[in-house]
């Protein structure tokens, strides 16, 4: 099975680092012209160059646009008029209580895991029904599923994407396009890196067996025992946003190391 989307424009919202940038290197590597998407231009434009560094002939550009409001979205969309494949990566995650997340954090997360899908999808999909063909494609989470108690609030944004994922897909019937979340569990990007360097620390221990002792507690449920790579979670939105998916769509497909307890 060899994937190509030579000729296609995605545009990976959240891509400067971590899952995101993992996506669109994929992206990349199959031909695709990527369009790489950060807050800061600073952050945007070390991306652009890591990836060429990586892939010196790949099709790559940046837009800096924060997706979590509805300007930053509309930049995006400015810079970028169309694209063949959008990628609604853009997310954040905050541990909290519930007792203790003010409607700020609960604004703040629901802006950009929700509505900066939302608006993107409503901005692109229309070009992509003109052209009969398209992939939009929303990260979700394990924890649509299994909402953690440490985060509900991220919870419900995540839980919130599979259902306009889904009623996206059943709006799209017949038209060419797609629409799917991809739903990865337990990942070791730089930003959970982040959330655990107080306990690699404290342990002493190499970030990978740190990482394995997060899942064990907090996820006991995974079959893999330790956390994916962002590469193996790319893998999974490469072949979503490739023709080779033209069955596929309205789903929540799974890249959880099977944290989830459920045969579907």
């Amino acid at each position: 099975m060899q994937i190509d989307l030579g000729g296609k424009t995605a545009i990976v919202t959240g891509s400067t680092a971590g899952i995101g940038f993992a996506i669109a290197k994929g992206l990349a590597e199959a031909g695709a012209r990527v369009v790489l998407n950060g807050r800061t231009p600073g952050a945007v434009e070390a991306a652009v160059a890591r990836l060429r560094g990586v892939l010196p002939r790949a099709a790559v550009r940046g837009v800096a646009a924060d997706v979590g409001s509805a300007a930053g979205c509309a930049a995006l969309v400015a810079a970028e008029a169309a694209c063949d494949i959008l990628v609604n990566n853009a997310g954040i995650f905050a541990p909290a209580d519930f007792f203790d997340t003010p409607d700020e954090v609960w604004d703040h997360h629901w802006a950009v895991n929700v509505m900066a899908g939302v608006r993107l999808s409503r901005a692109y999909l229309p070009g992509m029904v003109a052209q009969g063909w398209g992939r939009v494609i929303f990260l979700s989470s394990e924890s649509a599923i299994n909402i953690p108690v440490e985060m509900i609030h991220y919870g419900v944004t995540k839980t919130a994407d599979l259902a306009v994922s889904r009623g996206l897909a059943k709006r799209m019937a017949g038209t060419g396009v797609t629409v799917n979340a991809v739903m990865p569990g337990p990942t070791l990007s730089e930003g959970v890196a982040t959330m655990l360097e107080d306990a690699q620390r404290a342990s002493g221990k190499p970030i990978e067996a740190v990482a394995a002792d997060f899942v064990a507690e907090l996820r006991p449920s995974s079959i893999i025992r330790r956390m994916a790579t962002v590469e193996e979670v790319a893998n999974l939105v490469v072949y979503v946003a490739s023709p080779l998916s033209s069955a596929t769509t309205g789903s929540a497909l799974r890249v959880d190391g099977g944290v989830v307890e459920g045969i579907i």
